[in-house]
């Protein structure tokens, strides 16, 4: 059974989580790695969900404001054992829902083109590739994406 908590950057299970994908995202991004990290810093974060399992935490994401009218989808990771599962899912919901709460129209994110999961999960979820933005402009590997959570544009 699935669990879904609010919290923020201090939570332990977050922390954990965000621990192994790290080490993921060094293996997949390689010498880019060290470039993406300056952007993922968790200290920032106050808007956080860890689903927990049999309270285990398997899977994590957060947001930050990116402008006024949108949020940055940060920090998503699922346990490689609870992949499949729609937990992701579940965490991505909880995320555009909290957004929508405090007023936000759309969230955007930046993940990397060699995350084919990743980016499949995003399309089936109704992002839509959007020009890069911010720090990403120019990245050859970064992909960015945007979904409004209201039907009026920004």
């Amino acid at each position: 059974m699935i669990q879904l908590k609010r919290t923020d950057h201090t939570d332990k299970g977050f922390v954990h989580l965000v621990s192994q994908l790290n080490g993921y995202l060094k293996v997949i991004d390689g010498d880019d790695h060290e470039f993406y990290m300056q952007y993922n810093g968790i200290e920032v974060l106050r808007h956080v969900v860890v689903a927990y399992w049999d309270d285990v935490p398997v899977s994590c994401g957060a947001f930050k404001p990116y402008d006024e009218t949108s949020v940055e989808i940060k920090r998503m990771f699922t346990h490689p054992d609870f992949r499949g599962k729609k937990v992701a899912t579940a965490v991505l919901k909880g995320l555009e829902a909290w957004a929508k709460e405090l007023g936000f129209n759309s969230c955007v994110l930046e993940t990397g083109k060699r995350q084919i999961e990743a980016v499949s999960f995003y399309k089936k979820n109704e992002y839509q590739i959007i020009p890069n933005f911010g720090q990403y402009k120019g990245v050859e590997n970064s992909l960015c994406l945007e979904k409004q959570l209201n039907n009026e544009k920004r």
